[in-house]
């Protein structure tokens, strides 16, 4: 064989190899499937993605030789995509590559709900921006892989790629630990909803965001922040809940709450004491973190009318309004037990009138409640006074609050609480 032809052999057999071997965008290997990854976008279309708080896909996206691209017609109020579905504990994988001084972003664990113009309010953002040229100054929290306006990057370990060439990044949320990666190194790591995560929400940007990075749960979210910028290959892997108990109250001070309105919450001789204050208007006593599904004991006991209550899966809005599901707590022949819903509906569910008797007015009494998915189980003293089965629960997360209501005269003691995630 001519040393020509040899050549031309060899060299075709190479360009054969290469192609057969070249890795294929936007799939998964056998290897991923059967670890448990998913594609959340297929190279083709953007079916599984939909606007923000919308149910259908009108904001300024368009799938663009493989990749999902944002067009740039977006603003801070706008131009945001999410996922259809929710996710919990992930590993979530993806490339991407941005405009020349453009500015994006990956959330997660973002809450859809009419109340939230804007998803960032609810989720955290894996920061992606060409810092290079942007035209203005930015803080270290600003930066690439940065979690935005809350912890920064390990700089010694920071890799980017210029603008117009592409990156890999990575978020790992496992049941509170949190990881960004970018282009295979760890640039951060955080324990979420610790005092020191705490610390930085309330004494920075979110601070007037309550409701920020509390959620446990949420849909992924891409951002058109008025900058062209391109995504591939974005997969994801669910990591399993763990469950845990839970130390609610401490018999010492208000660790781990939060007060909302002007009435009083305070201990005394061990005991969480809410109290009307000279405004006389609803108040509450929120956990600063969420709990959805759980099953919660807590003892109460009414020294003065009694009309409290315990919300579940609620939020908290301007103004101090708390929003979600009330399980009664009332002088008796008031449904304690029953099930209020503080906006929409009103009462789900008020006990027979043949159960008011279990409340023992003026003593100390025990009431269990259960959530686990859109079901609610409540008991006084032993006793099941409600049973409901509520597809909008179910949709629901957020916080465990005490309230006391309106009027004045009210004073309820509190303690015992018990709290085992589900």
């Amino acid at each position: 064989m001519k040393a020509k032809n040899l050549l031309l052999l060899i060299m075709a057999g190479i360009i054969f190899y290469s192609c057969g071997n070249s890795q294929k965008e936007n799939v998964l290997t056998k290897e991923d499937v059967a670890d448990g990854w998913k594609l959340l976008f297929d190279g083709k279309t953007l079916n599984g993605w939909r606007d923000y708080n919308g149910d259908s896909l009108t904001a300024p996206w368009t799938v663009e030789e493989g990749t999902i691209r944002a067009l740039g017609g977006g603003s801070d109020a706008s131009g945001y995509i999410v996922t259809d579905t929710i996710y919990e504990n992930f590993e979530l994988v993806w490339d991407w590559k941005i405009a020349k001084a453009g500015n994006s972003g990956v959330l997660y664990h973002v809450v859809e709900n009419p109340k939230f113009n804007v998803p960032y309010i609810t989720g955290p953002e894996y920061q992606l921006i060409d810092e290079v040229n942007f035209p203005d100054p930015l803080e270290d929290w600003q930066k690439t892989a940065a979690d935005y306006a809350m912890h920064t990057t390990d700089t010694a370990k920071m890799k980017v790629n210029p603008s117009g060439e592409w990156n890999t990044s990575k978020i790992v949320f496992d049941n509170g630990h949190v990881e960004h990666w970018l282009n295979g190194e760890k640039v951060v790591e955080f324990e979420a909803w610790t005092d020191d995560w705490f610390q930085r929400k309330n004494s920075g940007k979110w601070e007037n965001a309550p409701e920020y990075g509390l959620a446990h749960k949420g849909v992924i979210c891409l951002q058109d922040h008025g900058s062209a910028a391109w995504f591939k290959n974005i997969k994801i892997k669910e990591l399993p809940r763990k469950t845990k108990e839970v130390a609610l109250f401490n018999g010492t001070d208000l660790t781990g709450w939060e007060v909302y309105g002007t009435e009083k919450w305070y201990v005394e001789k061990g005991d969480l004491v809410c109290e009307s204050g000279p405004d006389k208007q609803y108040g509450y006593l929120a956990t600063r973190e969420y709990y959805d599904d759980f099953d919660l004991s807590v003892d109460f006991k009414q020294e003065a009318n009694g009309n409290s209550g315990v919300f579940i899966r609620s939020f908290v809005e301007p103004g101090a309004i708390v929003n979600g599901w009330q399980v009664e707590v009332a002088p008796k022949g008031n449904d304690t037990g029953g099930i209020y819903e503080s906006y929409g509906r009103g009462w789900l569910v008020q006990i027979p009138d043949e159960k008011e008797n279990i409340l023992k007015q003026g003593e100390w009494n025990t009431l269990r409640i259960k959530v686990q998915g859109g079901n609610v189980k409540t008991w006084l003293n032993g006793e099941e006074m409600v049973d409901l089965s509520d597809e909008k629960i179910g949709k629901a997360q957020g916080r465990i609050a005490l309230q006391i209501h309106d009027g004045g005269g009210i004073k309820v003691r509190w303690n015992n609480f018990k709290l085992q995630t589900l």
